[in-house]
């Protein structure tokens, strides 16, 4: 038997990781399998819809590297592949229920429901479905069927006995009958009910195996009993756990929780966020944390699914991405990091050939996610005027306003000198200047590295900084570091 998966989101305009997790693994289970991942987009829920969501799916998937076999964009042998395409074909399903005695007709009005409802409540009960319409009269049905009457089917869930299934992850799962209630299989306006649909199209799909969430795993007893109805092979179940944002809160976008588009678009790497996602409930029985697609093709097993929810973890996402990008060629970093650069105004400066190098060298190590980039090297564009003087005074670098004033009252004028601009010319001639003057190369480089930036910490040093810069900005920014100095001393500043 093929071994066939499908992937079945609502088009809600977002991927939430949990979704994305679920798609992961089945995606994995059939690659490992040399079998079918399909992808089925869930579109009835109306109320739900967000136009231009089924592109977000796609667009989801192909950059987590999640390719599919089947679907709306591809086609397939069991298409149609989006569900209200599918809508015509499950009344007749149902009624074949209504015919051998699974399911019946309800004409209850939701009126009539809800004041039964609250009588139960109010007797301190659990409200379900009383089979009020189960034994009508056909007669009486047809009449009301003709009559144009609102109606549902209902499944006719046995009143004795147990229903189970057997779960990959929990093992043997059964509930009794008299606990469950009389699901609707097609609502009033002739659409069939999720859990309805996602029966026959699992069954008329071909689908094996079932990953879905925990959510689902009390619905499933009421699913096998419609296998058993139709005497159709049941598939595998694999319920997967809840990722949760702590022990207590399960991760949700309308908390404010990040989906996948936000992580990627706050710099994440797409095969950073798989790799962690993947580990986030499963684990491949050993110390092993980093892994290709491929590779997680190769270890992935059902028997490595967690039985608890997982957390989670920012922290560890932001350092396993952190990992990957240390691990990146530098040209790909490079070309990764350029957006960010652009976004951070100093575009024009990373598009000069001789700066890749330095920018590379002095941001891939200190890089955890790419928005990191931005906020370390704004500086470039436009230095904060108005900086505190007090940066100057640092007493590992022995400085203070008026050695720093010193300093740069010396190097200006030898900066200005240089008949080369690039890192080689600026290096030898201040280092050389440190050496002949007797002075520690921190004396002299912390009072240029603060009037070219602003700041005490900065990605690179003076000398990558003055590189970047250029002749003419760093000695602009120099001569106004140096009169700061001045009025400072003076006591004008």
């Amino acid at each position: 038997m093929k071994v066939r998966t499908r992937f079945a989101p609502s088009p809600t305009g977002f991927m939430h990781v949990g979704n994305l997790r679920t798609a992961l693994y089945a995606w994995l289970w059939a690659r490992k399998n040399r079998g079918v991942f399909m992808l089925r987009i869930e579109d009835t829920d109306q109320a739900r819809f967000v136009e231009g969501a089924e592109e977000v799916v796609y667009k989801t998937l192909r950059t987590a590297g999640l390719n599919w076999d089947e679907g709306p964009d591809i086609g397939g042998d069991y298409g149609p592949y989006v569900k209200s395409e599918r809508k015509d074909m499950y009344l007749p399903y149902a009624k074949q229920l209504v015919e051998s005695g699974h399911a019946y007709y309800c004409f209850c009005t939701k009126e009539a429901l809800d004041e039964r409802r609250a009588k139960v409540e109010a007797e301190g009960g659990t409200f379900k479905y009383d089979k009020h319409c189960l034994n009508m009269p056909k007669e009486e049905i047809e009449r009301r069927l003709a009559a144009g009457e609102p109606y549902v089917i209902r499944q006719n869930v046995p009143t004795e006995g147990k229903a189970d299934f057997d779960d990959a992850i929990f093992g043997h799962i059964e509930v009794d009958c008299s606990e469950l209630d009389d699901m609707i299989l097609i609502k009033a306006d002739g659409m069939p009910t999720y859990n309805f649909a996602n029966v026959i199209d699992d069954h008329t799909m071909g689908i094996t195996h079932v990953l879905r969430g925990m959510e689902y795993l009390s619905s499933t007893p009421k699913y096998n009993l419609l296998y058993e109805a139709f005497g159709w092979e049941k598939p595998t179940y694999v319920h997967l756990t809840t990722i949760m944002r702590d022990a207590t809160h399960k991760l949700s976008k309308r908390d404010g929780d990040a989906t996948f588009e936000d992580l990627v678009n706050a710099g994440y790497l797409p095969e950073a966020i798989i790799n962690y996602l993947a580990l986030v409930g499963w684990s491949p029985g050993d110390e092993r944390e980093f892994f290709t697609l491929s590779e997680l093709k190769d270890a992935f097993s059902l028997e490595g699914l967690s039985k608890s929810p997982a957390i989670f973890d920012h922290l560890k996402l932001r350092w396993m991405n952190a990992e990957y990008i240390r691990r990146m060629d530098g040209k790909a970093y490079f070309e990764k990091a350029k957006p960010w650069l652009i976004k951070a105004g100093v575009g024009e400066i990373a598009e000069k050939p001789e700066n890749e190098e330095i920018f590379t060298r002095i941001l891939q190590p200190r890089t955890e996610i790419f928005s990191d980039i931005a906020p370390n090297v704004d500086f470039l564009a436009k230095l904060d005027e108005d900086y505190d003087t007090e940066l100057f005074t640092n007493k590992k670098s022995k400085t203070d306003a008026e050695v720093s004033k010193n300093v740069l009252s010396e190097v200006i004028p030898l900066l200005e000198s240089l008949r080369e601009w690039n890192e080689t010319a600026i290096h030898d001639a201040l280092i050389g200047f440190a050496a002949e003057k007797g002075m520690k190369n921190g004396t002299l480089l912390w009072p240029v590295r603060i009037a070219m930036s602003g700041r005490t910490v900065t990605p690179g040093g003076a000398i990558e900084i003055a590189a970047l810069l250029g002749r003419d900005e760093t000695m602009r920014r120099l001569r106004l570091g140096l009169d700061r100095l001045v009025r400072q001393t003076a006591g004008v500043l």
